[in-house]
């Protein structure tokens, strides 16, 4: 029996919210690090390059602030404004917990509940230590209520909420590698110098991969190596290949769960073989830019296509 199609909405946006917040944190916790490392004008391209890669520039523009950390953390943290910001995905992703809360545990309920009081009566981010900080409660909470999920019943309310999750953090992926492409080297520095290497390892950092990397690649930080590791391994778990595989296992089990399938499991199926067969030197060879933006479109048109087989309102 399927479940009613505004509970299922609910639960796979609880998931795409709730990883959502996840990641703005992350690229803030990238940003600051990446601002620490640069020279000024690097800096500012590296804010810049955060409103690019989650879509706010357009509103940041508007709000007429100065391209500062201060001003971006402020807008990608506390702004209520507009949808792109910590306490506005976290505020979405506790309204979708409490319209189905009878079917989440206490710990996934909690775990919201806590993530979305952090940002109670704070009106500023603080200096670079404050922000850290902040972020890493974010991510605390955050990874918390994955990991309730994980442990409730394996039923569909798992699996929407696990599908919001999956194709979020497809497209947050791909996203934060873009970020390296927007990121210009100040003039001087040379590709795969030093400060070349720290933004690499500083999109590592963002995607807790740092420690992976080291496991799988023995000759020292690559950019090849870690696009590879974003994009093809599987092991990886915020990799893209490990996200598309997870679409499909859980468009599966929701339609044996269901007896139905569609147009989703289709769409999800084909980009899994299409991935199957994608090598990195390839990637690299056509353009990394253009295959992620590609990527990212994809993305939407599937996650489109889960609204329509499972009738979201």
């Amino acid at each position: 029996m399927m479940l009613l199609s505004r509970t299922a909405s609910s639960l796979y946006w609880l998931g795409r919210y709730n990883e959502r917040a996840d990641v703005i944190a992350r690229i803030i916790e990238a940003t600051v690090r990446l601002d620490v490392l640069s020279s000024r004008p690097a800096g500012e391209i590296a804010w810049s390059s955060a409103l690019k890669v989650t879509d706010t520039e357009e509103d940041f523009a508007a709000a007429g602030a100065a391209l500062t950390q201060t001003q971006v953390v402020k807008f990608l943290a506390l702004d209520t404004s507009h949808p792109g910001s910590v306490i506005q995905c976290l505020a979405m992703a506790r309204d979708n917990a409490r319209a189905v809360r009878t079917a989440l545990s206490r710990d996934a309920w909690t775990a919201i509940n806590r993530a979305w009081l952090l940002f109670e009566n704070r009106s500023g981010v603080g200096g670079t230590a404050t922000t850290l900080n902040m972020v890493e409660a974010v991510k605390t909470e955050t990874r918390g209520f994955e990991g309730a999920v994980h442990r409730m019943l394996r039923n569909q309310a798992t699996w929407f909420v696990r599908l919001g999750q999956a194709i979020e953090r497809a497209d947050n992926t791909a996203r934060l590698l873009d970020v390296k492409y927007h990121i210009l080297l100040p003039e001087g520095e040379k590709v795969g110098g030093a400060l070349d290497r720290d933004q690499w390892t500083t999109i590592l950092q963002a995607v807790s991969a740092v420690t992976a990397y080291r496991w799988l690649y023995s000759d020292g930080l690559r950019s090849a190596n870690v696009i590879d590791l974003l994009v093809t391994r599987k092991e990886m778990p915020r990799s893209l290949a490990a996200s598309i595989e997870e679409v499909v296992d859980i468009l599966g089990h929701l339609a044996r769960q269901t007896g139905s399938h569609g147009e989703a499991d289709r769409m999800a199926r084909m980009r899994g073989a299409r991935a199957g067969r994608t090598r990195s030197n390839e990637i690299i060879a056509s353009g990394l830019h253009q295959y992620l933006q590609s990527f990212i479109a994809e993305n939407a048109q599937l996650h489109g296509a889960i609204g329509r087989q499972f009738r979201f309102g």
